[in-house]
Order: C-alpha cells, then structure tokens, then sequence
C-alpha cells in the first residue's frame, strides 16, 4: 500500500487534492488537539476557504497536551502532515 505524503499524493487518482499551494500557507490558528472531530470538521472548512484563495494566513497549528497526543503528531509528521477525511453521502462516497 502507498503510503500518503506530499511525494505520493498525486499517485492517489480518486482522492480530491488541495486546490493551493500549502506552501503559501501561514499560521493563524492553534488549536489543542488534532483529533478525528477536528480533522474532518473544522479542517474540511479551512481547506475550502484556502481553495478560494482566500485566508491563507489562518493555517492550523495543532497542539497536543495529552501524552496519547504523540501518536497523532508522529502519524502525521510521517505524512508530511497530510490528512485524509472520507466524506459519505447517500449516493455517493468521497475522500479528500
């Protein structure tokens, strides 16, 4: 299986990629904790407004506070910070 990073992303054909350059990202948000809820709630709305071009310094940083936040950051630094949300729908499933 491949696993995802900013090397591999364009080798996933079904996946919706970022429509901006992460690079042009900056910080502008921290929020404690970067858990399942965050990732596909909030995340999935800033990925929208940074699609538009628009609020491109309002970048997430994540804070863990909890020791069982280690295996969240390390999962995610091994992404090169990339995340997967699957969104499903009555007649239709997705992954972005």
């Amino acid at each position: 299986m491949t696993k995802l990073s900013r090397a591999t992303l364009q080798s996933f054909d079904k996946v919706h990629k970022p429509a901006y350059d992460p690079a042009t990202l900056k910080p502008g948000i921290v929020h404690f904790g970067i858990g399942n809820f965050h990732r596909a709630h909030q995340a999935v709305y800033l990925d929208d407004l940074f699609a538009t071009d628009e609020g491109h310094d309002w970048a997430l940083v994540g804070a863990g506070v909890r020791p069982s936040d280690d295996a969240m950051r390390d999962t995610l630094k091994a992404q090169d910070w990339l995340t997967t949300v699957v969104e499903q729908e009555a007649d239709h499933a997705g992954a972005r």
